[in-house]
């Protein structure tokens, strides 16, 4: 097939052979920009047929889009190391239902796994994620976290990837921690500047969306931890926002002496 896997990945190798065997089910080519990994994730990658560029990391959006230079074909299946394919998207893949209609990006459902378990509760699915596109007239946006794809003609998809990202609840709140100092830096750099009770405010209702319009309630102690995740996430990002807009007013008011 023509469809070229793309993967960015830093101290993978937990997931990377399995990732790559499981893309070159519906690829001709699986290219990995690595941001300088430390463990064996390059010599797995090159022992199981990937391209391997070293590239030291320039963000979520700008690495993705970095690494479409080294891909042959137009057709990219863009995915985490950590993230695979289920039967019914494989099935759409090789069926070339993408080919079907003038559609330029396909966004997929993602299942979230923690260890083994399914997490289907408080907003977390169906998560949909653009994983699957034509570099031709769609790319990834330049968000340094959580990008997006930006295309032409997206085109929502009832089949899934399965995403196996953590092992543990301390996995998930260091992740969204890491999450919100990237997202909080974006922000600032945008220009975006916020009042003081807005982690307070953001975190209250991002619990309240989460546990109970989510259906995180009917989830017990699993639901009410994912709920509180998520709103540890939205008031860590506002709240380093906050703290780099106070260090911008004690900087500018030592210039004006």
């Amino acid at each position: 097939m023509a469809i070229s896997g793309l993967v960015i990945t830093y101290n993978e190798e937990k997931n990377i052979e399995k990732c790559i065997n499981a893309l070159f089910k519906v690829c001709d080519e699986v290219i990995i920009i690595d941001s300088l990994s430390k463990d064996n994730t390059v010599a797995l990658a090159q022992a199981n047929g990937a391209k391997v560029i070293s590239q030291a990391f320039l963000g979520d959006g700008p690495q993705r889009k970095h690494g479409l230079q080294f891909c042959k074909n137009n057709w990219i299946l863009n995915l985490d190391a950590d993230e695979f394919l289920d039967v019914d998207a494989v099935e759409f893949i090789k069926e070339n239902k993408y080919l079907q209609n003038d559609f330029d990006a396909f966004s997929f459902r993602v299942k979230n796994f923690l260890a083994d378990e399914l997490i289907d509760f408080s907003g977390w699915y169906p998560d949909h994620k653009v994983r699957f596109f034509n570099k031709q007239t769609a790319s990834p946006s330049e968000s340094m976290v959580h990008q997006k794809i930006i295309a032409t003609n997206e085109k929502k998809v009832a089949v899934h990837i399965l995403h196996y990202g953590w092992d543990s609840f301390e996995q998930i709140v260091a992740k969204k921690n890491q999450y919100s100092t990237w997202h909080a830096n974006q922000l600032f750099n945008q220009g975006k500047r916020i009042h003081s009770f807005k982690p307070v405010l953001n975190g209250t209702v991002a619990f309240l969306r989460c546990y109970f319009f989510k259906r995180g309630v009917f989830n017990g102690l699993d639901g009410i931890t994912i709920a509180l995740i998520q709103a540890f996430f939205s008031y860590m990002k506002y709240s380093k926002l906050l703290k780099l807009q106070r260090l911008e007013k004690i900087r500018l008011s030592e210039r004006s002496f």
